[in-house]
């Protein structure tokens, strides 16, 4: 199945549900705005990370969530988040990209979801990436921000699990030999004791994609641990994360750390910095970048990125116009 076709019914799915459902909904539009400088390319870029992945590119969209309830309380939600982006680099074209695309059923037992959603392994689990520019692991060859698949997760009073299967294809729906078994059990919850702290688990084998974008035709072997942890303390917040493993039969090994400081009345004001290593068989690589986030109201958000990439030599200054907005039908 393209990604043209799953884009499509997303679409027309969330545009016949608010009717529907229409007391129980929530319905958001997006919108952004990313340009920057590039040193390695030596000029203006309009993309977050690479002109391949889906983070972040200039491109208008929509999150829609509906809730569905009976006498005992919710049983299901259903999720779908979709882009159309333009990819300015090569040839301006446009690109239609389904992001959460998930129905997820509360049992006593666990809740139970199937579609596109995150796979249970790493930091990424506990962060909402979707419209930042600092971006963890998942981001850069260590799992799946998303994958198509199936999964549960349960919460607990001191902590959460998870266990997913999907088909190691990240973006794009691909079937043809490619499956990831991941889970991730933690201890603490962030909101009420200010930590959390993560052990995952991952094999199978995953396809070498980047963005939509098939990089190798096979699948190869994905084997990987990783330990995380955040953490709060007053107006400061830290996200740390450690990987070692092995992808397509080489040794990898990687860590990552964020953290950052909230400002100004109603924490309008978010000062960050995100230290990156990757260590593999052909060499290490290290990518350094900080980050001011200001929120000018409830819907615009403004983003600004500075990063060095030590495999590619390149600095980056990005800017970010993001807007996000509630509407009701």
């Amino acid at each position: 199945m393209s990604k043209k076709i799953l884009a499509a019914a997303a679409l027309v799915l969330a545009a016949a549900a608010p009717g529907l459902f229409a007391s129980s909904y929530l319905f958001y539009f997006e919108a952004q705005g990313i340009a920057g400088w590039s040193s390695a390319a030596r000029k203006a870029v309009f993309f977050s990370m690479n002109s391949m992945e889906v983070m972040q590119k200039p491109g208008i969209g929509f999150d829609y969530v509906q809730k569905f309830s009976g006498a005992s309380g919710d049983i299901a939600t259903l999720a779908i988040q979709g882009r159309l982006a333009i990819n300015a680099e090569g040839g301006k074209t446009l690109e239609p990209q389904l992001y959460n695309a998930f129905l997820k059923f509360k049992t006593p037992a666990a809740d139970i979801w199937a579609g596109h959603n995150k796979p249970s392994f790493g930091l990424s689990t506990t962060l909402d990436n979707h419209g930042t520019l600092l971006q963890p692991l998942s981001m850069h060859g260590f799992g799946f921000d998303r994958d198509w698949g199936i999964g549960l997760e349960r919460q607990f009073a001191g902590g959460n699990a998870g266990l997913s299967l999907t088909t190691g294809s990240g973006m794009p729906l691909k079937f043809g030999g490619g499956w990831l078994l991941a889970g991730r059990a933690a201890t603490g919850v962030l909101s009420q004791d200010n930590y959390n702290m993560g052990l995952s688990a991952a094999v199978g084998r995953v396809y070498d994609i980047m963005g939509y974008e098939l990089l190798a035709e096979k699948p190869v072997e994905f084997k990987m641990i990783g330990l995380d942890a955040s953490w709060v303390s007053d107006n400061w917040a830290n996200g740390i994360e450690v990987m070692g493993g092995s992808r397509g039969g080489r040794t990898t090994l990687a860590a990552f750390w964020r953290t950052g400081v909230d400002l100004l009345e109603e924490s309008r004001l978010k000062l960050e910095a995100q230290p990156l290593y990757i260590w593999t068989e052909d060499g290490a690589r290290f990518l350094i970048a900080a980050g001011a986030t200001f929120l000018a109201n409830s819907d615009l958000t403004l983003r600004t990125m500075a990063a060095y990439d030590s495999e590619s030599k390149d600095v980056r200054i990005l800017f970010q116009v993001y807007y996000y907005k509630g509407i009701r039908f």
